[in-house]
C-alpha cells in the first residue's frame, strides 16, 4: 500500500516573521547607537568630530552597497545574500561590542553597514516572491512596513534601557544571539532560489562606479554639518559623486548586461515610488532626529520620556500596518491610500512646525504623533506594493535594493539639510537677541516646516505620477522586462 503524501506545510508567514526580525535588528541598530553616543564618547575618548564616524562609517557602507547587494540577490539568490548579510552583521556586532578602542569600533561599524546592506536589500524581493496574491501581499507588506517604520522609535527605548541598566557595549552584543537564531532558522525555513547567474547581469565596472558614487554621495552629505554646504570640501566630493554617477549612467546605456537596466524606470510606479521614498524619508528621518532634540532641549523631557513620547507613532503604525491598512490597497487602490496617508502625515508634521515653547503633551505632542503614525501606517505598505508592482524574478532584488537605496540617501540628505537649516535659523535668532530656548525653537520650527513641505510635494507626486497596478499592466510590464533582458 502506497504511503500518502503529506501536504507541504505553508511556512511563508513564519519566514516573513523571520525576515522582519532580521530587518528589525538592523533598523534598531541605527537608533540605539545614537542614544549611546555620549557613553561611547566618554568611554573610548572620542573627540566630538571623530564621534560622528561611529554613525557615518555605518551609513556610508550601508547606503553605498544597497543597490549592488540587491542586484547580487538576483544573480546568486536572495537567500544566500540575506544569510551572508545576517552573518556579517552579527559578527560585526560582536566586534563592536568588544571594541576597546576607537579605530576598531569605527571599522566594525563599517563592516556592520556592509552586512546590513546585504540583508535588508533583498527582504522586499523575498516577500514579493513568497506572496503573489494581492491580499496576502498587502498583509505581508503591512508587517514589513511596521517593522521598518516603527523600529526607530522602539530603538529609543531599547537604547536607553540597555545603556542605563548595563552599558553601551550591550547595544551591539544583544544582536549576537538574535543573529545566530535568525541564521539558524533562515537556513531551515527560507526557500532557496538559484538566481539568474552572473552571465545575465554581472556588470563589474558598473558595480564599481555606482558603489563609489553612492559612498561618496553619502559621505558628502553626512559631512555637511562639519564643513558647511558651500565649503570646498562639500563641493569637491559632491562633484566627484555626480561625475561617477554620470559615468555609471553612461555605462548602463552602453553595457550589454547593465547592472541597473534603465527599462525599470519606464514604470511610472517604480519611478514615482522612488521619488516618493526620497521625499518622505528626507522629511521624516530629519524629523525624528530633530524632534527628539526639541522634546529634550525645549520641553525638558529626559531620555525615557522622549522615547515614550514617540509611542503613539509606533502603536498606530503597528495597529494599522498589521490590520486595517492591509485591506485598504485592495479595496481603494494603493495610489489613493498613499495620497491620503501622506496628507494625514503632513498635517501631523505641520503641527510640530507651530508647537509653542510650552507645548503640552496631550494638547499638542500626542495628536501630532498620532497623525504621523496613522499617515505612515497607511502609506508605507501601499507604497511598497507600488514600488515592487512590476518586479520580475530576474530583477526583484534590484528593485528592492533600489527603493532601499533611495530611502537611505533620502534619510542622509534630509537629516543634513534639516539639521543645517535648524542650526542656521537658531544662530540668526540668537544674534537678534532671542533667548536660547526661543532660538532653538525657531530653528526646529523652520526645519519641521521644510519637512512638511517635502510631504506636501510627495502628495502632489503621488496624485499625478502613480497609477493603479492592474494585473494586465503588471503582466505587460513583466513581459516587456523579460523581452528587454
Amino acid at each position: 500500500m502506497l504511503a500518502q503524501t503529506r501536504p507541504k506545510r505553508d511556512t511563508r508567514w513564519t519566514s516573513l516573521v523571520l525576515l522582519c526580525v532580521g530587518m528589525l535588528m538592523i533598523v534598531l541598530d541605527g537608533t540605539v547607537v545614537n542614544v549611546a553616543l555620549p557613553s561611547i564618547q566618554s568611554d573610548l575618548d572620542f573627540s566630538q568630530s571623530n564621534l560622528a564616524w561611529v554613525v557615518n562609517a555605518y551609513m556610508i557602507a550601508f547606503g553605498g552597497l544597497l543597490l549592488l547587494a540587491g542586484r547580487l540577490g538576483d544573480l546568486v539568490g536572495s537567500k544566500r545574500v540575506f544569510l551572508a548579510g545576517i552573518i556579517t552583521f552579527t559578527s560585526a556586532s560582536l566586534l563592536c561590542g568588544l571594541a576597546w578602542n576607537r579605530d576598531l569600533l569605527v571599522a566594525a561599524r563599517f563592516l556592520q553597514g556592509i552586512g546590513g546592506a546585504m540583508a535588508s536589500s533583498v527582504i522586499l524581493a523575498m516577500i514579493v516572491t513568497m506572496f503573489e496574491e494581492p491580499p496576502e501581499r498587502a498583509r505581508a507588506m503591512g508587517v514589513f512596513s511596521f517593522t521598518a517604520a516603527a523600529g526607530g522609535s522602539i530603538g529609543l527605548l531599547v537604547g536607553v534601557a540597555l545603556t542605563q541598566l548595563l552599558n553601551w557595549h550591550w547595544i551591539f552584543l544583544i544582536n549576537v544571539p538574535i543573529g545566530i537564531v535568525t541564521t539558524f532558522l533562515a537556513v531551515r525555513l527560507l526557500e532557496s532560489s538559484p538566481g539568474i547567474g552572473f552571465r545575465e547581469g554581472a556588470d563589474a565596472l558598473g558595480a564599481v562606479l555606482v558603489t563609489a558614487a553612492l559612498m561618496l554621495a553619502v559621505y558628502t552629505v553626512v559631512e555637511v554639518p562639519s564643513y558647511g554646504v558651500a565649503s570646498t570640501h562639500t563641493a569637491a566630493f559632491g562633484t566627484a559623486a555626480i561625475v561617477l554617477f554620470g559615468a555609471f549612467m553612461v555605462r548602463q546605456v552602453t553595457a550589454q548586461r547593465p547592472l541597473l537596466p534603465l527599462r525599470l524606470f519606464r514604470s511610472r510606479n517604480v519611478s514615482g515610488s522612488n521619488v516618493l521614498e526620497l521625499l518622505i524619508v528626507a522629511g521624516l528621518f530629519g524629523f525624528f532626529f530633530l524632534d527628539s532634540l526639541f522634546l529634550r532641549r525645549v520641553l525638558g523631557y529626559d531620555a525615557v520620556k522622549t522615547g515614550l513620547a514617540f509611542l503613539p507613532i509606533t502603536i498606530s503604525i503597528g495597529a494599522l500596518s498589521l490590520g486595517w491598512a492591509a485591506t485598504l490597497p485592495t479595496r481603494f487602490g494603493p495610489r489613493r491610500v498613499v495620497v491620503v496617508g501622506l496628507a494625514i502625515a503632513a498635517v501631523g508634521l505641520a503641527i510640530f512646525s507651530v508647537a509653542p515653547l510650552n507645548a503640552g503633551y496631550v494638547s499638542t505632542i500626542f495628536p501630532a504623533m498620532l497623525l504621523l503614525g496613522v499617515g505612515m501606517g497607511v502609506t508605507f505598505p501601499s507604497l511598497m506594493i507600488l514600488a515592487m508592482s512590476s518586479a520580475t524574478s530576474s530583477d526583484s532584488g534590484l528593485t528592492s535594493g533600489l527603493i532601499n537605496t533611495t530611502g537611505q540617501v533620502g534619510g542622509a540628505l534630509g537629516l543634513a539639510i534639516l539639521a543645517t537649516i535648524s542650526a542656521s535659523r537658531a544662530r540668526d535668532a540668537l544674534a537678534s537677541g532671542a533667548s536660547n530656548v526661543a532660538a532653538l525653537t525657531a530653528g526646529y520650527h523652520l526645519a519641521f516646516a521644510v519637512g512638511t513641505g517635502c510631504l506636501i510635494v510627495a502628495v502632489i507626486v503621488a496624485a499625478t505620477v502613480l497609477e493603479h497596478p492592474s494585473p494586465t499592466r503588471q503582466l505587460a510590464e513583466a513581459e516587456a522586462s523579460v523581452s528587454a533582458a
